[in-house]
């Protein structure tokens, strides 16, 4: 790391008192040097008077504080303003009454409570020293004291200005946490269901159907294995879904393993559904996103198929190509639901579409003209020919 980079990267951990300190040392290294002396604001009218001893107190309470100006900001502005009225009580005029207008505006930006009140007191101690002013001597035109005020109130609404986009911008900041966090819910709301769905509905499907096989033993151990292996899936892939939240996994853990719709319409076939499979063209060498999203179309379909169409012929078709892949899953409408308890919520083919959406494809689900139902998907793989 270079010097200067270092230097940076200090300046950067720094606490604010001890940077916005240097501020304030440079303000009364400005304001003692004696040909600065008597060179700086000019308020009231009061004569120059030679720098003494009071007049390096007010240098100090003028430019001291401004080391204070973002962590206690009233007490900052308490100070100058104090520092303010002896300089140009006693003549001074010391440059650093250029503090004044700083600290206002650090006010402005940095104080959290009683702004109003603080507006207000700030006002009534400036009528204050004008009336000191005109009592001490001749003064100044009312043009000039109000020319002054508004040029510092101009530094305090710089700074309210300053606040105002600091918290629109902590606002937007939050807004977008809200929105992103929201989003990953619903994301893993979304693997959520397409995992414990399709495999609970092959459970229970199983299960009843296990009710009459107690005169074919071989065929219930065959019902009863397929079960447990069903759970030992589900269980998988719930470890897999789980790793969302674990920052410590890489992305390739973040998602259940993609590519087996052909494991998946085998547990589909022996939950008893009479599944036909094709599978055409080479899936591209990178798909992105697109794999999983095809995937998670045929669970669900091959899913609402146990549920709705228990029997039925179903077929799934799903064709690659260098930019997208088609999924085509329908059934021939000769089957009957399972069980009224498997009523579903809407969300599966919902959440469906809002995947194909993202990646910029087409999705569509409904019944066909001669009977049974069909779910299409077209689904870019982000791949330029």
């Amino acid at each position: 790391m270079t010097a200067p980079r270092r230097v940076r990267e200090l300046w950067r951990r720094s606490d604010v008192i001890v940077r916005d300190l240097l501020l304030g040392l440079l303000v009364l290294s400005l304001s003692l040097p004696p040909a600065f002396q008597n060179h700086g604001t000019l308020v009231g009218g009061v004569p120059e008077r030679p720098f003494d001893t009071l007049a390096f107190v007010a240098v100090a309470l003028q430019a001291l504080p401004l080391a204070v100006r973002r962590r206690w900001p009233a007490v900052c502005l308490a100070l100058v303003v104090a520092g303010f009225a002896l300089d140009q009580l006693r003549g001074y005029h010391s440059p650093a009454g250029t503090a004044l207008p700083i600290a206002l505006l650090s006010a402005g930006a940095y104080l959290e409570r009683y702004r109003r009140t603080t507006a207000v007191v700030c006002t009534v101690a400036y009528v204050a020293l004008t009336v000191a002013f005109h009592r001490l001597g001749p003064g100044e035109p009312a043009s000039e004291f109000v020319t002054f005020y508004l040029a510092v109130a101009l530094a305090w609404g710089i700074g309210a200005w300053l606040r105002s986009t600091r918290v629109a911008e902590a606002e937007r900041r939050h807004r977008v946490a809200e929105d992103t966090r929201t989003a990953e819910r619903a994301r893993i709301a979304r693997e959520l269901h397409d995992v414990v769905t399709h495999h609970v509905t092959a459970m229970v499907v199983q299960a009843e159907a296990a009710r009459y096989l107690t005169a074919a033993p071989d065929r219930l151990d065959q019902t009863l294995t397929a079960v447990t292996d069903t759970g030992r899936r589900a269980i998988t892939d719930l470890r897999h879904l789980l790793d969302l939240l674990n920052p410590d996994h890489g992305p390739e853990a973040r998602t259940p393993p993609v590519g087996r719709l052909l494991t998946l319409v085998e547990q589909t076939r022996r939950a008893g559904q009479p599944v036909k499979f094709t599978e055409e063209g080479t899936p591209a060498p990178s798909t992105g996103s697109a794999d999983l999203v095809a995937y998670r179309v045929v669970q669900e379909a091959l899913t609402n198929a146990l549920k709705y169409a228990h029997g039925d012929a179903t077929r799934v078709e799903v064709r690659h190509s260098e930019r997208q892949i088609t999924v085509e899953v329908g059934t021939d409408g000769s089957g009957t639901p399972v069980s009224s308890s498997l009523g579903g919520s809407g969300r599966g083919l919902a959440g469906l579409r809002e995947r194909v959406d993202v990646l910029g494809g087409d999705f569509s689900a409904g019944p066909e003209a001669g009977g049974g139902f069909v779910v299409r998907a077209r689904i870019p793989t982000g791949n330029t020919a």
